[in-house]
């Protein structure tokens, strides 16, 4: 689950990060009180998208009074944000945050993520931050520092100054990055986050930092002891179908491919897709019904994988351990019945209840193409999608 800015900064600022003044707007009235209350001559317009590269997408923008926040807020509110980092439709502005200006000096890069390989909560962090930091990351990876904290000790004054001298920061401007950074670890571990990042991390003319941005990733196998954060939840900002699967415990993630996949099991998922695009087809989404499922979940997810308008065929791939093949086929013939099945399907049903699940779907009357083994299912599942 994702934050936006304006929710993720008012969790710094509780975690002791220093965030900019200002505050969020959903019309553009309050946009310019939000300006009036805030002191100086510049002000800050950005669009509460679940996304990066705003400034890119024309969804950040400097404005000079506040009749021109207002002009700036009205002419995002209500339309949608194409960004690098979005599809062709781009994601809903609902509300801008409108901040006080800032004197920018330099910017810097920080985040908190996990290193599975080391099993560590990891601190990254460079001298060059801004909106190409993956550029930076990309072609010159020397410039990225990084530290693993151990869980015992937590975050230290040491791992503070191995990054902020790394950056280039002086001694007084290390120990304020020493109290950011221990925040963040805190934030990090105590609401559950999988990736917490601020870009940029400004140095202002006067030497302080500023966390000018913020990004926040939430673990949503933690949000059930997280409620305040789940009820940060924006739902217009997800995947309609994402969505709706997570309401019925499916695993899914749509991609831009024409052939539909349902598979039980995370791992036979990914070798699914990957064989797919081996022999030269292009999955339409990663879709994961799990064990122990359900002739009604079948149904459901079955009804996904049709309601993508670019799905031309659709490959079943089960393995049938803890969830039995006559589910699956018990599910698809639901499914089918319900909804207008014109779609070429592909199934390649084996193990426990196999020789019923095949009876089944031979009996349904339904257009089935069986195949023996997984390549044999993907050859096929092209083929029919072509």
């Amino acid at each position: 689950m994702n934050l936006h800015e304006y929710q993720a900064k008012t969790l710094f600022a509780e975690y002791g990060v220093p965030v900019p003044e200002g505050s969020v707007a959903d019309t553009p009235e309050q946009a310019m009180a939000v300006a009036r209350k805030l002191e100086g001559a510049l002000w800050v317009v950005k669009a509460q998208v679940h996304a990066g590269g705003r400034g890119k997408g024309g969804g950040v923008k400097l404005a000079r009074s506040a009749e021109e926040v207002g002009e700036y807020a009205k002419a995002m509110l209500g339309t949608r944000l194409v960004t690098p980092q979005t599809d062709a439709d781009g994601q809903p502005v609902s509300q801008v945050l409108v901040e006080a200006g800032q004197d920018i000096a330099r910017e810097l890069y920080l985040s908190v993520l996990l290193d599975r390989d080391r099993e560590r909560v990891i601190f990254m962090a460079s001298a060059a931050g801004g909106m190409d930091i993956e550029e930076v990351a990309a072609k010159t990876p020397e410039q990225i520092h990084t530290v693993a904290v151990h869980p015992a000790s937590g975050f230290q004054a040491f791992h503070a100054r191995r990054l902020g001298f790394g950056m280039g920061l002086d001694k007084a401007q290390v120990k304020q990055l020493h109290g950011i950074a221990e925040g963040l670890y805190r934030f990090y571990t105590e609401c559950d986050a999988s990736l917490v990042e601020i870009n940029p991390l400004i140095v202002t003319g006067s030497g302080d930092l500023l966390a000018l941005d913020a990004k926040v990733n939430l673990d949503d196998n933690a949000l059930y002891r997280q409620q305040r954060l789940a009820d940060m939840r924006d739902a217009s900002q997800e995947d309609a179908a994402e969505r709706e699967a997570g309401e019925h415990d499916l695993n899914y993630v749509t991609l831009d491919g024409d052939i539909g996949c349902m598979v039980n099991g995370a791992g036979l998922a990914m070798a699914t897709m990957d064989v797919i695009k081996l022999h030269g087809g292009r999955p339409a989404n990663f879709l994961d019904v799990g064990g122990g499922t359900t002739a009604e979940r079948v149904t459901a997810a079955f009804k996904l994988i049709l309601s993508d308008q670019d799905v031309k065929a659709i490959l079943v791939n089960i393995f049938g351990g803890i969830v039995r093949c006559d589910l699956i086929a018990e599910g698809i013939i639901a499914a089918a019945r319900e909804v207008d099945l014109h779609l070429p399907v592909v199934v390649r049903l084996q193990g426990t209840n196999v020789d019923k699940g095949r009876e089944m779907l031979e009996q349904s009357g339904l257009a089935l193409i069986a195949a023996e083994d997984l390549d044999d299912a993907a050859e096929k599942a092209i083929a029919a999608a072509r």
